[in-house]
C-alpha cells in the first residue's frame, strides 16, 4: 500500500480496516447492553448501607459492580472507536457522549462504594474473605482502596472537597483556554520561503528543519507569546501548586509529592534516585550539547538548535506491508509465542489495526480496546519507513493488553501509567537494535544512534529536569514562596544551565519554557515516562544477553495488568526501579551511543 493519498473510509481496502465489526454488529445489540447498565445502577445503588451484611453480599456487589463496568467499558469503546473512523459521522457523536453519561450514572450510583467499605473493620473484612473464596479475588483490589482509609477526611469534609474539586482544577481549565484557545502564534517562513501559521502541532517540525533561520524564528515566535502571558501564566501555576499542596495538608500527606506517589504505592526514593541518577552524569550530555555545535558549525549554541538531527538522511518509502515486516522480524527476540500472537494481529482474519488516513478520521496512533475484545489499534500510516517505530510502539501496548486479558479478571485488566509505556518502549528500542544491525550505510547508522540519543534525551533527561522543576515548585511553595514569573523563570533557566551546561546560551526564550508544558498540571506525572523508558532498556538488555529466561519473565510481566503495584510487578520482568540501576544503566547507554556516534563523526 504506496498510495498515501486522503481517501473516503469506503474506499479503503477491507483488510486496512479494524474488525469493530466483532464488538456489535447491530445496533440493537448495543442498545441492549446499555439498557442492561443501566438497570444495573439502579440495582448496585440498593446495596448501599448492607455491604457488611455478609461475605456474600459483598462478593455480590463486587461482581455485579464488576460486570457493569465491564459491559460499560465494551459500549463506550466501540462507540468512541467508531466516532474515530469518521468524527463528522453524528450517529456516533451521540453514542460515545451516551455512554459517557451511563459512566457517570454508574459512578453515582456506586459512589458509596469506597466510603462504606472504609467503615468495615478489618477483622470482618478478613473474615468475610476466609468465608468465601470468590472474594479472593478481590483482595488487591480492596486493599488498595483500604490504603487510603487514613487520608479519607469524614463525611462532611469530603462533602465540602467534592464541591470545592472544580475549583481547585480552575487553574488547569484557566491554563488550557489560554494554551489552546486564546494564544496565536503567527506565521513563519518555511525553507522555501512560504509562510506557514505556527501551531503546537507544528513547532516541533520546524525545530527539527536544518534551516537555522526557520528554527530561530519559529522558537522566538512560540514563546514570544508566552512572554507576553507571563505574568498570568505564573499565577496559573502558582495556584495550582498552592491547591495541590493544599489538598496534601488537608489528607494528612507528609509532602505533595509523597502524595501523588501514595496511589501506586512508588517509593519517594524512587522519583529522588531518578533525579540523583541522571544529575550524576550530566557531564554526558554537556559532551552531547559539545558534538551538536561542532557538527552544527555555529559558535554558540541555543536550545533552538538542540532537536535538528544531527544526520540529515531523507525517510525512505516503504508501504505498510513492508513495514509491518520490518517490525516481525525486530521483534523475534521476543520468541514464537509473541510472534504468533503478533502475527495474529497483523493478519487478514483478525485486524488489529486501522491502517489509512481517511477524511474524517481522528488523528495520530492509539492502542485501545474493551476486555471483551481483542485489542485494536489506530494508524494514520503516511508511507514512511519511520513509520515502523509507531506500529511497534502501539502493538507493544496491544500485546500488553492481549495477554493481561487473557490471564487477568476484569479488575485487573488494565495498567498502571508507572508501567504502561514499558511495553511499547520495548518494542521501539528492539526496532532500533534491528535497524542498527541491517543499516544499510554508514550514514543510516549515525541516524539511528542520534535518534535514539534524542529519545533518551527528550524521554529520560529533559523529563528529568521538568520532575526536578515540580519538585523545587512544590518545596518552595510549601515553605511560603510565591511562585512569580521572576522565581519561576529564574529557577527554570538555572536548570538548563545545569542540564545542558555553558556551551548553550540561556535567552529569556528558554526561561520561559515552563509555562507551555501542559502537564505540569498533573502533578509530578512526567517522571514515569523517564522511569518507564529506564525499565525498557533494562529488559531489553536482559532479554539480548540472558534470552529464553528473560524473554519469559518478560512475557510473565505482560501477563499481570494491573494485579499488584507498579514496582513489584516490574521485578517480574527483572527490573527493580527502587533503585539507582535502571536510570544509570540507561545514562550508561546513553554515553555508550555518544562514544559511537563520536567516533563516526
Amino acid at each position: 500500500m504506496n498510495d498515501c493519498k486522503i481517501k473516503q473510509r469506503n474506499e479503503i481496502e477491507q483488510k486496512y480496516k479494524w474488525s469493530i465489526e466483532t464488538m456489535y454488529n447491530a445496533d440493537f445489540v448495543w442498545e441492549r447492553d446499555y439498557c442492561e447498565v443501566k438497570d444495573a445502577a439502579v440495582e448496585l445503588a440498593e446495596y448501599k448501607g448492607h455491604l457488611d451484611d455478609s461475605a456474600l453480599t459483598l462478593l455480590e456487589f463486587l461482581d455485579k459492580r464488576s460486570t457493569a463496568w465491564r459491559t460499560l467499558e465494551h459500549l463506550f469503546v466501540f462507540a468512541r472507536m467508531k466516532r474515530d473512523e469518521d468524527n463528522r459521522e453524528a450517529k456516533y457523536q451521540a453514542l460515545c457522549e451516551k455512554a459517557q453519561k451511563l459512566a457517570v450514572t454508574l459512578s453515582e450510583a456506586t459512589s458509596f462504594f469506597a466510603p462504606e467499605l472504609m467503615e468495615i473493620s478489618k477483622d470482618v473484612l478478613n473474615q468475610f474473605v476466609r468465608d468465601e473464596m470468590g472474594l479472593h479475588t478481590y483482595v488487591h483490589m480492596l486493599k488498595c482502596i483500604l490504603r487510603e482509609k487514613e487520608h479519607i477526611l469524614t463525611p462532611e469534609a469530603e462533602s465540602m472537597m467534592a464541591q470545592y474539586s472544580e475549583v481547585i482544577s480552575a487553574p488547569s481549565e484557566i491554563f488550557k483556554m489560554i494554551n489552546n484557545a486564546d494564544m496565536k502564534f503567527g506565521t513563519v517562513k518555511d525553507e522555501t520561503g512560504k509562510e506557514i501559521e505556527l501551531t503546537h502541532g507544528n513547532y516541533i517540525s520546524f525545530m527539527e528543519s536544518h534551516n537555522r533561520d526557520v528554527r530561530k524564528s519559529a522558537y522566538k515566535a512560540m514563546y514570544a507569546a508566552y512572554l507576553k502571558q507571563k505574568n498570568t501564566l505564573a499565577s496559573a501555576y502558582n495556584y495550582n501548586v498552592k491547591s495541590t499542596n493544599l489538598v496534601t495538608k488537608l489528607r494528612n500527606y507528609d509532602s505533595a509529592l509523597s502524595a501523588e506517589l501514595y496511589g501506586d504505592n512508588i517509593p519517594e526514593e524512587v522519583y529522588t534516585n531518578l533525579i540523583d541518577a541522571v544529575n550524576e552524569k550530566l557531564p554526558v550530555l554537556h559532551r552531547y550539547v559539545e558534538l551538536r555545535k561542532k557538527i552544527l558549525g555555529v559558535d554558540k549554541i541555543h536550545m533552538y538548535d538542540m532537536y535538528v538531527p544531527l544526520v540529515e538522511m531523507k525517510d525512505q518509502e516503504k508501504s505498510y506491508e513492508e513495514c509491518v515486516e520490518i517490525v516481525k522480524n525486530a521483534l523475534m527476540p521476543l520468541g514464537w509465542e509473541y510472534a504468533e500472537n503478533l502475527e495474529r494481529g497483523f493478519s487478514e482474519e483478525w485486524r488489529w489495526l486501522d491502517v489509512c488516513e481517511t477524511e474524517g478520521k481522528t488523528s495520530g496512533a492509539y492502542s485501545f480496546g474493551s476486555y471483551d475484545s481483542h485489542p485494536f489499534v489506530l494508524l494514520n500510516f503516511d508511507g514512511k519507513k519511520k513509520y515502523a517505530f509507531t506500529i511497534a510502539h502501539e502493538m507493544g501496548h496491544s500485546m500488553n493488553s492481549f495477554y493481561t486479558r487473557m490471564y487477568q479478571p476484569f479488575i485487573y485488566g488494565g495498567h498502571s501509567i508507572f508501567t504502561a509505556e514499558v511495553a511499547s518502549t520495548v518494542n521501539e528500542i528492539l526496532l532500533h537494535n534491528y535497524l542498527m544491525e541491517n543499516a544499510e550505510s554508514e550514514e543510516e547508522k549515525k541516524y539511528l544512534i542520534n535518534l535514539q540519543l534524542e529519545e533518551i534525551r527528550a524521554t529520560v533527561i529533559r523529563q528529568t529536569m521538568f520532575a526536578e522543576f515540580e519538585k523545587m515548585t512544590h518545596e518552595a511553595s510549601a515553605e511560603g514562596i510565591s511562585l512569580t514569573n521572576e522565581w519561576l523563570c529564574d529557577t527554570y533557566r538555572e536548570l538548563n544551565r545545569k542540564y545542558f551546561g555553558e556551551d548553550v546560551e540561556l535567552d529569556d526564550e528558554i526561561a520561559i519554557e515552563w509555562a507551555r508544558i501542559p502537564h505540569f498540571y498533573s502533578d509530578f506525572y512526567v517522571y514515569k515516562y523517564a522511569t518507564g523508558y529506564s525499565a525498557a532498556i533494562k529488559i531489553v538488555d536482559r532479554i539480548m544477553n540472558e534470552g529464553e529466561t528473560a524473554v519469559n519473565d518478560y512475557i510473565g510481566f505482560l501477563k499481570m495488568g494491573d494485579s499488584d503495584f507498579p514496582i513489584e510487578l516490574l521485578k517480574i520482568a527483572g527490573v527493580d526501579m527502587s533503585n539507582k540501576e535502571p536510570v544509570e544503566n540507561t545514562m550508561k547507554v546513553f554515553e555508550s551511543l555518544l562514544n559511537e556516534l563520536e567516533e563516526m563523526m
